[in-house]
């Protein structure tokens, strides 16, 4: 077994513990033990702050959307770490969720501008991904796939900006579409979602995710830095994490960033975080999270080097074994 395996065991977290067995060590996550871990998700401190301050109906008091506490990221960090579906504790939360982004004010902000819906879909594809995760809102996850396929722009992504002569798509409302469309595609075998995704697709690969199609050169810095959560933000490691997912991670087309996270392993086996996105404190404001998520700067980040892992494991470029 690989040390760093050793290293991200010691964090004494169930979320962390299950996903180094089930997702780097390849464990069955139908397991008793498995199961046992996903059960005592429901308790730990990560999910009891995640979930606290919740009503007598077991709904948040923030807007859904509120950063980093509201239910929209709850449920999705909640999917992304492998908290168990059939919740019903989740229930109010979902519920929420879809009267928000289902109600006729937010419909009423949607613009069509040079035949372009500008839509901020990064909060309809990241609800669907979760909901869908966690089996919940079966008729608002059809409705929400089939805004998102209605609103796709003709180079195949999404975008927010009502600049009329903006006609590219945004990599930040693109990525998180794919993944929902994708899954949403696998568990329902809807072909007009699959081809949604493959176009979408084609808009990161030409430009080898993080290229320019000019002149070759890095689009943005800030896509180049490691972290975790990644919310909405899009970066090279939640880029290929997505391209995994959805089956194109043996692209040739994505070995450039292939090549720059395996670049950016420590000697330890670890990987780093270069910044965040989140403020943990007491103060109610935008950005605040209720726990941490690992440390900033040279040392090793547990929840960046699960992430980078899985993603050179199924791009055959790391083993659990040693060497």
């Amino acid at each position: 077994m690989q040390p760093v395996i050793a290293k991200l065991l010691e964090v004494d977290d169930p979320f962390m513990e299950w996903g180094v067995r089930v997702r780097l060590m390849g464990e069955d996550p139908d397991s008793q033990a498995m199961q046992v871990l996903q059960q005592a998700m429901r308790t730990c401190p990560r999910t009891q702050a995640f979930l606290d301050g919740r009503d007598a109906v077991g709904r948040l008091p923030w807007h859904p959307y509120q950063k980093w506490q509201g239910g929209h990221w709850v449920l999705a960090l909640l999917a992304d770490l492998g908290y168990p579906g059939e919740s019903p504790e989740l229930l109010p939360l979902g519920a929420q969720e879809l009267e928000w982004l289902l109600g006729d004010e937010h419909l009423k902000n949607i613009r069509t501008i040079e035949g372009r819906v500008r839509r901020c879909t990064s909060q309809e594809a990241y609800a669907l991904w979760a909901l869908l995760t966690f089996g919940l809102g079966n008729d608002g996850c059809d409705e929400l796939a089939a805004r998102l396929i209605k609103w796709q722009w003709q180079d195949g992504g999404w975008n927010c900006d009502r600049r009329p002569e903006v006609v590219q798509s945004s990599y930040h409302e693109s990525w998180l579409p794919m993944r929902a469309l994708h899954l949403y595609a696998e568990q329902k075998g809807n072909g007009s979602a699959r081809q949604a995704v493959d176009r979408c697709a084609e808009l990161f690969l030409k430009r080898r995710l993080f290229h320019r199609l000019r002149d070759g050169s890095i689009m943005s810095l800030d896509f180049m830095h490691l972290r975790y959560p990644h919310y909405w933000r899009y970066d090279i490691l939640g880029a290929l994490k997505m391209m995994a997912e959805c089956g194109y991670l043996a692209d040739p087309r994505c070995k450039d960033g292939l090549d720059w996270l395996e670049s950016r392993q420590l000697a330890d086996g670890g990987f780093p975080a270069d910044d965040r996105l989140y403020t943990v404190t007491t103060r109610d404001v935008s950005g605040r999270s209720a726990v941490a998520w690992g440390s900033v700067g040279k040392a090793m980040n547990p929840w960046v080097t699960l992430e980078a892992l899985e993603v050179l494991k199924a791009a055959g470029r790391w083993s659990p074994d040693e060497a």
